[in-house]
């Protein structure tokens, strides 16, 4: 009995951290798209789209809580964008596979945390893949029958839509999380935040040779 008094609150105070550090990043990454959202409008969402709340997708190299609360975070922000953007009911497929394609991305990045550089591609090519998939259903709902920049009506030109999403969404994950983002991983890893994140975690912080 006395060895569970001492292991239970340890384990209760461990999961409360967890718990904890899985709301502030979901808070944050969901404030952060919101005011991207509020003063960047379609450059944070869209066919093209830099969607700078992507950048603290690096919280990922530190701990492995980021995974849920990124993808929280992503739905409650999509969420918020059904009412800002009109998108209505569409807008729940951003919800469900935007989130898909967060929580995919930062698991990649969790998983590859020992080579920063690599483990952010994660992003890139989980947005890249999925989001162009429903992409075109999503811009036709809110008035866009051509894909953008160009007079290929987006009806009946799927693969051409598709293409251009990868593209475009490719270009901009990547502009964010390596002009960005890959900055503020190097500063954070200079705090004692680095730290305090990685608790816990067990080969908890990248290669420092990788830090750069």
């Amino acid at each position: 009995m006395s060895h569970l008094s001492t292991v239970e609150p340890s384990e209760s105070l461990r999961h409360a951290r967890r718990v904890a550090r899985v709301g502030v990043i979901a808070a944050l990454y969901a404030g952060l798209t919101l005011v991207s959202l509020l003063f960047l409008g379609s450059l944070a969402w869209g066919p093209v789209q830099f969607r700078v709340s992507e950048a603290v997708c690096v919280l990922a190299l530190f701990t492995a809580d980021a995974v849920p609360g990124l993808a929280l975070g992503c739905a409650i922000a999509n969420l918020a964008n059904i009412v800002l953007s009109g998108t209505g009911m569409l807008g729940m497929l951003d919800v469900v596979f935007g989130s898909l394609a967060t929580a995919l991305g930062a698991w990649f990045t969790w998983r590859n945390r020992r080579r920063p550089a690599l483990a952010l591609l994660g992003p890139v090519i989980a947005n890249a893949l999925i989001v162009p998939a429903y992409l075109p259903l999503m811009l036709q709902g809110i008035g866009f029958y051509t894909i953008p920049f160009t007079n290929i009506a987006i009806d009946g030109a799927y693969p051409a839509m598709y293409v251009f999403g990868l593209l475009a969404t490719g270009a901009g994950e990547a502009v964010v999380m390596y002009a960005l983002g890959l900055p503020l991983f190097r500063s954070l890893s200079r705090t004692t935040l680095a730290r305090t994140l990685s608790a816990g975690e067990k080969n908890d912080l990248p290669d420092p040779a990788e830090r750069g």
